[in-house]
């Protein structure tokens, strides 16, 4: 029998079926497949316990083997990962997958990079048995690897067959499809060896319930990673320019969502160029977790944006920006605090809108809160009554503005919590390295994010330090 035949299958009735793709696995005589505990290995049980494609993969292939097969590989559609909504005709001239995870025998993936690359883009003609599993929905039991499959591993191999014997000398071959909600998204392969049993149809079934679970925990993970992705964009699109250059200013700034699945929430901050050479610093709370309250930054952050492109005072800006707030879904009761330097003036105008106070750290290395002329209600209330404090800054000082997840504690109060974020502050910058090079403000900026508790509370983590630097006279 040539390599790529399919095995003869018995069917209900005892006879033989030659030379036809074994579509319907399922309805071959079987007591019932084994017991997945029996077959698969331990692996198979943390299947769909981690978020992420590759890992998933990895789970599947060392379920597989080297107990169950001698070599295990997942394929995903590219289409299906890419997201794309074209979907192919039901049997396509070819399909393109690509390679998520591979195992043979105990090797790890990373070993056969030179053969089979995890996350190489595979093209399969029509007339392989991966292309018949996907059009068809059903599995595909051969004898060995296809003509395909051969000459392509011996084309990666640089014609070296002794370093893939394993896979050419196949005795059994099985092509599994991941089915998801009536689609077809990819198939899982296994081989076995002449020296093992060839695949039986309840073994089949068996893997085809292992591709069933494998499929779910697929998608979880890809929609997870799609949603980490789109946070990620939005939260990079949020920072400042990193080159951008500001006289007499140096930022640094930081960033610590809360809990280990957030990557944004309702904290925002900016540095925004003012006109006449001043500098504009911001940092904002919309109240609450999650998408809407990451909407509500969104807004808030881009009205602060344009509200300072135009020449008005401080406090007037924040007037304008609670009114917007005022109209905004979901921006009611988000508090802020807003700085803006003058280098030349020599002066640090701030404007506080139910924020926690500002610490500044001059001259005398002592760094305390500031006490601003009005607490100021928190945005979106619509009174429109904001008071600005102004500092005469006539040597280098540090300027922290802060979210309250910095202070906010339930075992002290708050105003305790402010005094050691300013003890911090002090440590920290007394320092010798950390104002060092050009790494070093934002290694001081990093400390301070995780001070005073080495772990993140239940709110997020939100700093601006400012280095002020008057303008000689």
């Amino acid at each position: 029998m040539s390599p790529h035949a399919t095995r003869p299958v018995p069917t209900r009735k005892g006879t033989t079926l030659r030379n036809e793709p074994r579509s319907h696995i399922g309805d071959a005589p079987s007591a019932g497949p084994p017991r997945r505990r029996q077959v698969f290995a331990p692996a198979a049980d943390v299947i769909g316990s981690e978020l992420d494609l590759r890992l998933t993969g990895s789970h599947v292939v060392h379920a597989l083997t080297p107990g169950f097969c001698d070599a295990a590989s997942v394929y995903l559609l590219e289409r299906w990962v890419l997201e794309e909504n074209a979907y192919p005709a039901v049997d396509p001239p070819q399909i393109e997958a690509r390679r998520l995870a591979v195992r043979v025998g105990t090797e790890a993936p990373e070993s056969w990079d030179g053969v089979l690359p995890v996350g190489e883009v595979v093209v399969f003609p029509r007339e392989t048995p991966y292309a018949r599993a996907l059009a068809s929905g059903h599995s595909q039991v051969l004898d060995g690897v296809d003509k395909h499959t051969s000459e392509r591993l011996l084309a990666s191999a640089g014609g070296d067959a002794q370093r893939i014997d394993d896979l050419l000398g196949t005795a059994s071959f099985l092509v599994v499809p991941l089915q998801l909600r009536g689609a077809t998204v990819g198939f899982v392969a296994c081989t076995r060896g002449p020296d093992r049993e060839p695949f039986l149809p309840g073994e089949a079934v068996a893997v085809e319930s292992l591709a069933a679970r494998a499929s779910v925990a697929l998608d979880n993970a890809r929609r997870y990673e799609r949603e980490r992705r789109t946070a990620l964009a939005i939260r990079n699109s949020l920072l400042p320019d990193p080159a951008q250059a500001f006289h007499g200013c140096r930022i640094a700034h930081g960033y610590l969502p809360a809990g280990q699945g957030n990557l944004i929430g309702g904290d925002w901050f900016d540095v925004l160029p003012r006109p006449g050479g001043r500098v504009g610093l911001v940092v904002g709370d919309a109240m609450g977790h999650g998408p809407e309250s990451a909407v509500a930054m969104i807004q808030l952050r881009t009205a602060v944006r344009t509200l300072a492109r135009l020449d008005m005072e401080p406090a007037e800006l924040m007037r304008r920006l609670d009114e917007l707030a005022y109209d905004t879904p979901g921006a009611s009761f988000a508090t802020c605090i807003y700085a803006e330097w003058d280098a030349r003036a020599h002066t640090c105008t701030l404007v506080g809108a139910g924020h926690p106070p500002p610490l500044l750290r001059g001259p005398d290395g002592v760094a305390a809160p500031v006490t601003l002329a009005s607490a100021g209600l928190p945005l979106g209330l619509g009174t429109g009554n904001y008071e600005a404090t102004v500092l005469t800054i006539d040597e280098p000082a540090l300027l922290l503005l802060y979210s309250d997840g910095l202070v906010e504690s339930r075992h002290a109060d708050i105003d305790q919590e402010i005094a050691s974020l300013a003890r911090a502050l002090d440590t920290a910058a007394a320092e010798p390295t950390p104002a060092d090079g050009p790494e070093g403000f934002p290694s001081l900026c990093a400390r301070l994010l995780r001070a005073p508790s080495a772990a993140p509370g239940a709110d997020d983590r939100t700093l601006l330090l400012a280095e002020l630097t008057p303008a000689a006279t």
